[in-house]
C-alpha cells in the first residue's frame, strides 16, 4: 500500500517532508499509468500550477514524467487558477493535473487530478491512481522539458486566455461595467491574481496580487479572519462588493458594500434565488452536510429537489454528472452553477454575484436581507481546532456514541453521521463535529438564527475538546 494518500481534494503534504520531487514523480507516474490502464482519455494531460514555493518546478517535473510515459502534455505557460486547468481538461478531453495545495498554509503543496469532463476525478478514480503509485521512480535521467518540447511531447499552452475567453461568454460583463461601481479583488497572493482585472480593467481595485509564495504567513483561505484588509479597501474605494479567492482560485469569499462578510452559505442561497427565481431555471440543489439549511427551505419554495453529500467537492461532482444540478456547493467556498463547469470556480462565482447585483439593481447587503426576510435568518460559524490526535479522536468517539446530549442549553433531538457527526437541536439549529480531510484539524460547525447563538454553539463544544469530559 502506498504511503501517499489523497484527501477530500488532492494529495497535500508539507514541502521537503513528504512533498518532495521524488514523491511528486511517483504520483505523476501513477497518473500516467492510470490514464493508460483505464483509457479515461486518449488525449493526454493538461498541467497547471499555482503561486506556491516551487510549484512551477514540481509542474515541470510532472510534465517530464508523464511525457516520458508516452502521453502528450499541455503545460501552462504561467501560474494558473485551478478552474482554468479544469476548463483546459474539458476543452482538450484530457486529464488535468494541478500543482497546488489550494487554501492550505504556505508550507504545503499538493497535486489535484481533474477528469476530462472538467471537474474533480471521482473517489473511485483517485483510488485507482493511489493503487498505482510506485515505491520509487527514477527521474534524474529524464529528458529536459526543452527536449520534450522539440519532440512535441510537451506543448506550452496559454490556459489563462482560454479561461478568460469563456468567462467573457458566460458572464454579462457589460452589465457589470455599465453599473460603473468599483469591485475589490483580494487574490490572497494566489493564482487568481489579475484575472478579474483582465476582464473589468480599472473597475477593479486589487490587493495582495503580487507573487509571494509565503502568502505573508497567512493561509490563503477566503474566510473572514484571513481577510482583514479587504473590507477596509472596499470602504476606502466605495466599492459595490469585494471578491476574495483562495490560493488556486476555485473558492470564493465575499463582502458587501459596507465591508460586511457574506459567507458561502449566503452566497449559495443568493445564487439559488437568482438562478431559480430571477432567471427561472430548474434543476437540483446539492449541498454538503456542513452547508446551510436555508437551501432546503428554498428547494421547498421553488419546487426543487435537494440532495446532501459528504464534505468534498468530488462528491458534489458525482451528482452533477448523474443529474441536472442548478446550484451546488460547500461551506468552504467551493460553489458551482448550471451552465459552467462541473467544478468550483471562485472567479466565475464572484462575477456571477456581481452580475446578479447589477441585474437586480440592488446592493449585495439588500439582497442578503431579502433572503432573511423571506426565509428567516440563518447564521453559520466554524471553529478549526489544532489539538492533539488523542483529543481529536476522543471527541469524535464521544459524539459518535451520542454522549453529547445538549448544546448551549438546547437539547439534541437527533444525530446523523453521514460525514462527521451532526447534532440537530430542539431550537432548529445544528452542530457538526468532523475531522478535516486535508489538514490535522478538528472542525466544529454550527447554524442558528443569530450570529451570537451560532458562535456560542461552536465555542461551547470547542471548549469540551480540551476538557476531560470527552474521556468519560
Amino acid at each position: 500500500m502506498s504511503d501517499i494518500k489523497f484527501g477530500t481534494d488532492g494529495w497535500r503534504a508539507i514541502i521537503a517532508e513528504q512533498y518532495t520531487f521524488d514523491n511528486v514523480a511517483r504520483v505523476a507516474a501513477a497518473t500516467a499509468a492510470w490514464i493508460k490502464e483505464s483509457g479515461v482519455t486518449q488525449y493526454g494531460v493538461v498541467i497547471g500550477y499555482d503561486a506556491r514555493f516551487l510549484s512551477r518546478e514540481f509542474a515541470l517535473l510532472s510534465a517530464r514524467v508523464i511525457a516520458a510515459e508516452g502521453l502528450t502534455v499541455r503545460l501552462s505557460d504561467d501560474i494558473t487558477p485551478t478552474p482554468a486547468v479544469s476548463l483546459g481538461a474539458q476543452q482538450f478531453d484530457a486529464v488535468g493535473v494541478v500543482i497546488t495545495a489550494s487554501h492550505n498554509p504556505p508550507e504545503y503543496n499538493g497535486y489535484k487530478i481533474k477528469a476530462p469532463f472538467g471537474g474533480s476525478a471521482s473517489p473511485a478514480q483517485i483510488s485507482e491512481v493511489e493503487a498505482l503509485i510506485p515505491k520509487s521512480y527514477e527521474h534524474d535521467s529524464l529528458p529536459s522539458v526543452e527536449e520534450f518540447i522539440v519532440q512535441k511531447a510537451i506543448i506550452i499552452t496559454n490556459l489563462n486566455q482560454r479561461y478568460l475567453d469563456v468567462i467573457r461568454e458566460r458572464i454579462d460583463l457589460d452589465l457589470i461595467a455599465k453599473d460603473g461601481s468599483k469591485i475589490a479583488h483580494d487574490s490572497m497572493f494566489g493564482s487568481g491574481s489579475g484575472m478579474i482585472s483582465a476582464l473589468l480593467g480599472n473597475q477593479v481595485v486589487n490587493l495582495h496580487d503580487d507573487r509571494n509564495p509565503g502568502f505573508h504567513g497567512t493561509a490563503p483561505e477566503p474566510i473572514v479572519k484571513n481577510l482583514i484588509e479587504l473590507p477596509e479597501v472596499i470602504r476606502a474605494n466605495t466599492c459595490s462588493l469585494g471578491i476574495a479567492n483562495d490560493g488556486d482560485a476555485d473558492r470564493v469569499g465575499m463582502f458587501d458594500e459596507n465591508g460586511n462578510y457574506v459567507d458561502s452559505h449566503q452566497i449559495l442561497s443568493l445564487l439559488t434565488k437568482y438562478m431559480a427565481d430571477t432567471r427561472g431555471l430548474k434543476g437540483e440543489l446539492v449541498k454538503t452536510v456542513s452547508t446551510t439549511d436555508m437551501m432546503r427551505k428554498q428547494a421547498e419554495k421553488y419546487g426543487l429537489t435537494i440532495l446532501t453529500t459528504p464534505i468534498g467537492f468530488k462528491y458534489i461532482t458525482e451528482k452533477i454528472l448523474e443529474g441536472d444540478v442548478l446550484v451546488c456547493g460547500e461551506e468552504s467556498g467551493g460553489i458551482a452553477v448550471k451552465g459552467h463547469l462541473a467544478e468550483r470556480d471562485g472567479i466565475y462565482i464572484g462575477l456571477l454575484i456581481a452580475e446578479m447585483c447589477a441585474r437586480r439593481g440592488k446592493s449585495l447587503s439588500a439582497l442578503v436581507q431579502e433572503l432573511f426576510d423571506e426565509f428567516g435568518e440563518h447564521h453559520c460559524r466554524r471553529n478549526d481546532l489544532h489539538t492533539t490526535e488523542k483529543r481529536k479522536l476522543a471527541m469524535i468517539d464521544f459524539c459518535k456514541n451520542e454522549k453529547l446530549k445538549s448544546i448551549g442549553g438546547s437539547k439534541v433531538v437527533s444525530v446523523e453521521q453521514p460525514d462527521g457527526i451532526k447534532h440537530w437541536l430542539e431550537d432548529g439549529g445544528w452542530l457538526l463535529v468532523r475531522a478535516s480531510g486535508t489538514e490535522p484539524v478538528l472542525r466544529i460547525y454550527s447554524e442558528a438564527s443569530t450570529r451570537e447563538r451560532a458562535q456560542q454553539l461552536v465555542d461551547e463544544v470547542s471548549e469540551m475538546v480540551e476538557s476531560d469530559v470527552i474521556f468519560s
